[in-house]
């Protein structure tokens, strides 16, 4: 049984780029499709779609890659884990390579980059960092 979702959704990006695929496939959730969501709009993937099935639904990401097949994620990081949880105060909001990064962070006000929730001035939980 898995109990890291977000883990597996992390190591199923990571295991694609490595292998050059251009898609992969995750099994749904409401937080995933947040952390997609994020992705997409911070040009991290190319496309997206959210599939029905008779079950949870299913996330199908397009993966971007430059012209030299260098992936457009170069790593990608789980911080709290459901045995420890990493919470943050607005002004502790963590920067990922001076800005080149990006933070995700599970707030009050939902899912946000580590520069929304600057701008916003609110903190929460860091749920993983992108490069």
């Amino acid at each position: 049984m898995l109990t890291d979702h977000i883990a597996d959704m992390f190591n199923r990006i990571r295991n694609a780029m490595q292998a050059k695929k251009r898609t992969v496939d995750i099994p749904a959730s409401n937080l995933k499709k947040d952390i997609t969501r994020l992705l997409f709009e911070n040009h991290y993937i190319s496309k997206y779609a959210f599939v029905n099935d008779d079950k949870q639904g299913v996330i199908k990401i397009l993966l971007k890659y430059n012209e030299d097949q260098t992936g457009a994620i170069l790593g990608i990081k789980r911080v709290s884990t459901p045995g420890r949880k990493q919470y943050v105060q607005s002004k502790d909001v963590p920067k990922v390579l001076n800005g080149m990064g990006m933070a995700i962070i599970s707030t009050s006000k939902g899912v946000m980059t580590d520069h929304d929730c600057r701008k916003m001035n609110v903190g929460g939980e860091v749920v993983g960092l992108i490069w």
